[in-house]
């Protein structure tokens, strides 16, 4: 895989306080995307794993290649839902994505894999294989409001996530109304991706003192019971 088809990301795990300090920087030099109606969305994805949960170990073990698989939906409309793979490589990260259809989801959730043969999607294909060769399985929920801002020059995206949330099994996946609970310590993360360069002035509005960035993943945040 192509190194330039990555980006830079940090990730920093915040207080609810800074998340104030923060957005009130961010407004002042960037801009809110325009996904974001009233300033933020909901998100809610439902991870992939191994029976042996080798995504989730090699997050915890430090692993500096790996990939995870979800779906995704945003602000509980499940008319627009997305199959997605996050690759990471050291410091840098990918994205790709693909449209899927509630139906499809819904088969997977079931452990209908007959629909991905003839999908036409490299994506699906791909995991695919990996629900065949790797026992790919869903394995958890993951609910979390999210204020994203954007910053044109080194198109950078910064985003301030909060009220992550867990789900208790995978079936209600489709459902936004099913049950989540709050994920342990109420964490609040700053993300900051970027492509060639950081300008000195989102650099200079993402400074906090005393935090550096860290590890964290939501999905093994909401993995600590299961």
């Amino acid at each position: 895989m192509d190194a330039m088809d990555f980006r830079h990301e940090w990730k920093i795990e915040i207080t609810p306080a800074d998340r104030l300090v923060l957005r009130r920087r961010l407004l002042a030099v960037a801009r809110l995307d325009g996904h974001a109606m009233g300033g933020a969305y909901r998100v809610r994805s439902l991870y992939f794993d191994t029976p042996g949960d080798r995504a989730l170990r090699e997050k915890l073990d430090g692993v500096s290649r790996r990939e995870k698989f979800r779906l995704r939906y945003y602000n509980g409309d499940v008319s627009a839902l997305y199959l997605e793979k996050k690759s990471k490589w050291d410091s840098l990260c990918r994205k790709e994505s693909v449209p899927v259809t509630a139906g499809e989801a819904q088969a997977l959730l079931e452990g209908g894999y007959g629909w991905m043969a003839g999908s036409g999607r490299d994506l699906v294909w791909e995991l695919r294989s990996k629900l065949t060769g790797q026992i790919l399985r869903p394995k958890a929920i993951v609910d979390y409001t999210r204020e994203p801002f954007v910053y044109a020059p080194g198109n950078v995206r910064v985003t301030l996530d909060y009220g992550i949330r867990m789900g208790l099994g995978c079936a209600g996946f489709l459902n936004p109304g099913c049950v989540t609970i709050p994920a342990e310590g109420d964490p609040v993360i700053l993300e900051v991706k970027w492509d060639a360069f950081l300008p000195d002035i989102i650099r200079d509005a993402v400074q906090l003192p005393g935090r550096r960035a860290a590890a964290f993943s939501k999905y093994a945040a909401c993995r600590r019971y299961g």
